[in-house]
């Protein structure tokens, strides 16, 4: 009787054993076959495949994740029937503004013509552009223009912290919106998740300010949309005539995450009083109508009359998935590709692929002077080690690395020649490249960039060059957690 037990038991054990691992090699099969069905970098591919195969259930869960680029199947359709009515407009601007690019110097012209491409906007002239570098001065102004509006209010921040000056900002809005200006905010649902959860968001309706929170996070739609996308761009819109743009979220950096043990954020921002501020009213718009389920359409802004003739010539560039894919990295690998100069980037978070690198490694020995200025201590672990292990290869192709410690550095800036700027909400990794819905504003402006310079100059009066025959001496175990962090970049 014992010897018939056994035998069922090993029988069945046996047949239980090989029904899962047939249905394991079907299931990572399967996932291989979803990995090579889109065409995708090489290692990226490799990377997932290999994850996928030694680590399946694990694999397999943060592939559904953050594995493709979806954005949800109705949002993307919404976007796409959108992204229609949005081409209709841009092509009347780049009609209208046709004449402004021939003000532009030669080498600025191909780069506005990329960054028009695929429903962009055109460059326009006659705006005014001053650059701000003191957040709690910022937060100053927004509430002094929130204070003197007439007409409408919109903002739309990655960020919206509680506590400190930005919660005066929230007062400031009340109060304008009681007085019949017309608010809208429009948040992302990750960044701002402990200002929805706060009293906010019904004292701002109570108030009658409209309130929209992009991308939320629904745990029963990881499987349609990926859970990491965000909205991540910084947009400040006053009556239709000024917008205020930049790295900048809605925080106060003497409250906000003094926790990490990085210091005060450093940030900057642009005013722009001009034409181009249409632009950004409608990329607003855009992201209004997109992310609020109750509007299916959305209205054309009229652009301002330029006060400003013949001052600065700018042009805004918005990125993001489903619509404008690999705008952004192709204007940034033209960008770094056309420097003849110098090429200075400011980012806090630093991750730049293959053909990103060697197009700073050949800028560098073509005798480009590059410059990269990134935070010393970064409240992500894991960008900072996976950040050092790009350090090697740039500094030996004669690119200067400067590690700001002055809190964290999280302007994003992109300088060519001393007559372009890139400046905005990109960070110079591939979550910003090819993930986020982002916005730049593209300077092309000589008095700009000299303000610009005066400000990276600031920055590295306060960080400390890495020397390259120091850093060759480092101790090997950091080479290794840094190559270890890099294999992670291709999947962020």
């Amino acid at each position: 009787m014992n010897d018939l037990l056994s035998a069922f038991l090993h029988t069945t054990l046996n047949v239980d054993l090989n029904g899962i691992l047939f249905f394991h090699f079907l299931l990572v099969t399967y996932f291989i076959g979803v990995i090579i069905s889109v065409r995708r970098p090489v290692g990226v591919a490799f990377a997932w495949i290999f994850i996928v195969m030694t680590f399946p259930i694990l694999g397999i869960s943060l592939y559904v994740l953050i594995g493709e680029r979806p954005v949800g199947r109705k949002l993307t359709r919404k976007i796409t029937r959108m992204n229609r009515e949005y081409a209709q407009i841009t092509e009347r601007m780049c009609q209208d503004y046709a004449g402004d690019r021939q003000k532009l110097p030669l080498e600025g012209r191909a780069l506005s013509l990329l960054a028009e491409s695929k429903n962009g906007t055109p460059v326009v002239a006659g705006n005014k552009i001053q650059l701000y570098t003191n957040s709690l001065e910022i937060l100053q102004c927004f509430i002094d223009e929130i204070n003197q509006a007439k007409k409408s209010l919109h903002l739309e921040f990655y960020i919206w912290a509680l506590g400190g000056d930005a919660d005066r900002v929230g007062e400031a809005l009340i109060t304008a919106s009681r007085r019949g200006v017309a608010c809208r905010v429009l948040l992302d649902s990750l960044g701002s998740k402990d200002w929805f959860k706060s009293k906010w968001p019904a004292r701002f309706r109570n108030a009658g300010i409209q309130v929209t929170e992009a991308l939320p996070i629904q745990i029963g739609r990881f499987q349609f949309r990926r859970a990491d996308i965000r909205l991540h761009r910084k947009i400040f819109v006053v009556d239709g005539a000024i917008v205020w743009t930049g790295s900048m979220n809605m925080v106060d950096p003497r409250t906000f995450k003094q926790d990490s043990g990085v210091g005060e954020w450093v940030d900057a921002m642009v005013r722009v009083d001009g034409p181009v501020t249409s632009q950004f009213e409608l990329t607003f718009s855009f992201d209004w109508s997109v992310d609020n389920p109750n509007i299916t359409h959305f209205d054309d802004r009229n652009p301002p009359a330029s006060p400003h003739d013949g001052e600065a010539i700018a042009q805004e560039l918005a990125s993001g998935p489903v619509y404008r894919d690999d705008i952004l990295y192709q204007v940034m690998l033209s960008a770094i590709i056309d420097a003849r100069e110098s090429l200075t980037i400011t980012t806090p978070y630093f991750g730049p692929d293959d053909g990103l690198l060697q197009a700073l490694m050949a800028a560098a020995r073509r005798g480009v002077l590059v410059t990269l200025i990134v935070p010393k201590l970064n409240d992500s672990t894991l960008v900072a080690w996976s950040s050092k292990s790009f350090y090697e290869d740039l500094m030996s192709s004669g690119v200067t690395i400067a590690e700001f410690h002055g809190g964290l550095l999280h302007t994003k800036s992109l300088l060519i020649d001393r007559r372009i700027a890139i400046f905005g909400s990109v960070n110079f990794d591939q979550r910003s490249l090819r993930l986020n819905f982002e916005i730049s504003l593209i300077i092309y402006n000589e008095d700009f960039c000299v303000k610009l310079e005066e400000l990276i100059q600031f920055y590295l009066s306060q960080s400390d060059l890495v020397d390259p025959k120091a850093w060759a001496k480092r101790p090997r175990w950091k080479h290794y957690l840094e190559n270890a962090a890099h294999l992670t970049s291709p999947l962020l």
